[in-house]
């Protein structure tokens, strides 16, 4: 799986830069970028500030707001804010580069936190699309490389379906283009994976990038203990790629890598079949590498990923099943709370029913 980190950072602001130093002798102030309110000189400014705020955020691991502004010097040209563009952009790379993998820092969008992945994908996100704002603006072509738009697309835009241009679905997605038989954007947002937090490990959402890898054959950008990644993970990934490719994924409700605090390894997969119904009733299904087993981490990641699930307004029940002859697996789901009801399912009555209500 190609990374989404540092290089792609600097990929996206030195073909920023390339193309707005062509330009740099022309009326910023007065042109309004594209679409936007703002003038072509503001944008510029503002990815200056969004690539600051973003490493600063990811260095100091901030938990929520990092109250500053960036302000030029007092007769900064356009050239220097194009600097300024190259410097902020070297401090999120910086940034990135030297954050672990585990660590997290605050972004609202929607789940309150980003890890270094994430932090990269947003921060190309700003550049490439403010830049094509600020070209559209002065009347100048811009196209970034198509796979750093999808790279942006399967980390931070798991709801929206792909399509054969990836540039051109990246501009429809936030409101600044159209395509064929989808509906205009008028309001947008992007997703960074869920992370729930559980005594030993934590559950960490899978996007659509990692799902493809996981599905190939690939590690999914996770560090897996030996003998993972197990069957029935793999298995779900693909389900998150036909749920993705279809446009109907939602990424609360895919596949969750469990990954020990102590180490970082992955030890397993847990998750849902799909987005509750509409009696509000949840399918949850679960592996774990053989090396992990029997140490209690599927019960304390059902229990954790359960309690998320149940504290929500949409979801009245979660439902699983288990095979009749898999008994460790019927100890942890009665383990979680999960209680076996009437009747088979399965073909040929080989599995029970579970279900835990709210």
């Amino acid at each position: 799986m190609r990374d989404m980190g540092g290089d792609q950072v600097s990929e996206a602001v030195a073909g920023s830069a390339a193309l707005l130093r062509t330009v740099t002798g022309r009326d910023w102030e007065g042109v309004n970028a594209g679409r936007l309110d703002w003038s072509c000189r503001r944008t510029a400014e503002h990815i200056c500030l969004d690539l600051l705020m973003y490493a600063g955020r990811l260095a100091v691991r901030a938990p929520g707001y990092v109250p500053f502004e960036i302000v030029m010097t007092h007769g900064t040209d356009n050239a220097g804010v194009v600097d300024v563009i190259e410097t902020t952009g070297a401090l999120l790379t910086a940034a990135i580069r030297t954050a672990p993998r585990e660590v997290r820092a605050f972004h609202p969008a929607p789940f309150r936190s980003a890890n270094r992945e994430g932090f990269a994908a947003m921060g190309v996100a700003e550049v490439l699309l403010h830049t094509h704002d600020i070209a559209e603006g002065l009347g100048i072509a811009y196209e970034p490389p198509a796979e750093l738009c999808e790279g942006v697309l399967t980390r931070i835009f798991p709801h929206v379906r792909p399509g054969p241009d990836h540039w051109r679905t990246l501009l429809w997605a936030t409101g600044r283009g159209e395509l064929p038989g989808r509906a205009p954007v008028t309001e947008w947002t992007w997703s960074n994976n869920l992370v729930i937090a559980a005594e030993r490990l934590t559950l960490q959402g899978v996007t659509p990038a990692a799902a493809a890898d996981l599905r190939a054959g690939g590690t999914g950008g996770f560090e897996w203990i030996e003998g993972g990644p197990f069957e029935g993970t793999r298995d779900a990934a693909g389900m998150v790629m036909k749920a993705y490719e279809a446009g109907v994924h939602r990424p609360e409700w895919g596949l969750f890598v469990l990954v020990r605090t102590a180490d970082g390894r992955a030890v397993g997969g847990m998750g849902f079949h799909g987005a509750p119904d509409e009696e509000g009733r949840a399918e949850i299904g679960y592996d774990l590498v053989e090396g992990a087993r029997g140490q209690g981490y599927a019960t304390e990641a059902l229990r954790a990923l359960a309690g998320w699930a149940l504290a929500r307004d949409d979801v009245k029940s979660l439902f699983a099943t288990v095979d009749r002859a898999n008994v460790p697996s019927q100890g942890v789901i009665s383990r979680a709370g999960f209680t076996r009801v009437s009747g088979d399912l399965g073909q040929d009555g080989e599995q029970y029913a579970y279900e835990l209500l709210s």
